[in-house]
């Protein structure tokens, strides 16, 4: 019998079959806020759409993304100073020069920076091999000369991969990334100069696959993060696991949907109490590494 193509990355493991572990403090469910901060270029390339772009320019489009980096994301960074959560700022680098102040307002917060490539509008998994390593050293050397240190992780934009990104990133000295949403718990990933963790990045938990995607809007969004927080808060007596959110100021950020959103973390944050590990996806990658498994 033939035998499907494989990447080569991570051989099967089901859940209920692994070593057990515990997070800080004998902690078993780690949860942490993916906030993405995102550029796009006018008039071309790539973006979320409100509604059915016309020609280029597409300002409709355009205006509503960039909504999210002018009083979105400001608003966002309010909301979860006032919960008082943690998040993981996934970063595209032209934002720096695009939105001045922004990411240095969520880096104040102790935030951590992690890289998303240059700008939303281009996806890496299409490109050469020497484009793509191009395009992480550029966006790797303009995070790290303005964070003062290398970030950890990555997120490709638009979550795109060509066969060799992970050993692109691992040779680039990064630690960690989170374009694989294939596990509810930390993976190690076989590269060609070693390896590479993958965090569990939300594709279901997430607000653009749901509301732009499937045209839910944030009532339900809402509901779906206190459901699944409660099962997941249950089911890690069992197993040690990862609940990640991924969020966007274009589309959390507006009023009518930030109450569902501070519901939902307010919920959260009452039942989870002490039980709960609020942390970045760098201190899972962090803690994750320190027990050598």
């Amino acid at each position: 019998m033939p035998k499907l193509p494989h990447h080569g990355r991570y051989t099967y493991s089901a859940i209920t079959e692994r070593p057990s572990f515990d997070w800080p403090e004998g902690k078993r469910l780690a949860v942490y806020l993916g906030m993405n901060l995102e550029c796009f270029a006018f008039g071309e390339g790539l973006g979320a759409e409100l509604a059915p772009g016309g020609p280029q320019p597409d300002v409709l489009n355009y205006a509503w993304r960039d909504y999210g980096n002018r009083v979105g994301a400001w608003r966002m960074l309010e909301l979860f100073n006032s919960v008082g959560v943690p998040a993981t700022v996934l970063a595209n680098a032209y934002l720096y020069d695009e939105a001045p102040g922004l990411i240095e307002a969520w880096r104040a917060r102790g935030d951590e920076i992690a890289g998303h490539g240059c700008t939303n509008a281009e996806r890496q998994g299409v490109l050469t091999e020497p484009e793509e390593k191009a395009l992480i050293d550029e966006a790797t050397r303009i995070l790290t000369e303005r964070e003062g240190r290398a970030p950890k992780g990555w997120l490709g934009p638009w979550i795109s991969q060509s066969r060799v990104t992970p050993d692109l990133l691992q040779e680039a000295g990064y630690e960690y990334h989170l374009d694989w949403c294939h596990d509810d718990q930390p993976v190690w990933m076989k590269t060609r100069g070693g390896r590479i963790l993958s965090i569990p990045y939300p594709q279901e938990l997430n607000d653009i696959p749901q509301i732009v995607g499937r045209k839910r809007e944030a009532a339900e969004f809402g509901d779906m993060l206190i459901d699944a927080f409660d099962l997941m808060l249950e089911e890690s007596a069992r197993r040690p696991l990862v609940m990640g959110i991924a969020l966007h100021g274009y589309l959390m950020g507006h009023p009518h949907r930030l109450r569902h959103l501070d519901r939902a973390l307010r919920h959260m944050r009452a039942r989870g109490g002490e039980a709960v590990w609020w942390t970045t996806a760098g201190a899972i990658n962090d803690h994750y590494r320190s027990l050598g498994l």
